[in-house]
């Protein structure tokens, strides 16, 4: 269900994607699936993700990792994990 909703949030080419959790509900295969998809998309047609996530391995993903505290920006800065 997830790669559906993002298939259809894809239809209309945009510039930016919104994602909150979106690897949630998922088995960690699935997860993996999902953020090399959004990777994808990413890299290749310049997609910009902005994600919220919980999982650490999600956020791995990422090229930059913005942390709130109390919803004040705590920390921002580039993702050395970037997986």
């Amino acid at each position: 269900m997830q790669r559906t909703a993002i298939a259809r949030s894809l239809i209309s080419d945009p510039s930016i994607l919104l994602a909150d959790e979106p690897t949630g509900n998922l088995d960690s295969t699935r997860s993996r699936e999902v953020m090399e998809l959004l990777t994808t998309f990413n890299r290749e047609r310049g997609i910009t993700i902005i994600m919220v996530t919980h999982e650490s391995a999600m956020a791995a993903y990422a090229s930059r990792r913005i942390h709130f505290v109390d919803g004040m920006v705590e920390k921002d800065k580039e993702n050395e994990e970037e997986g």
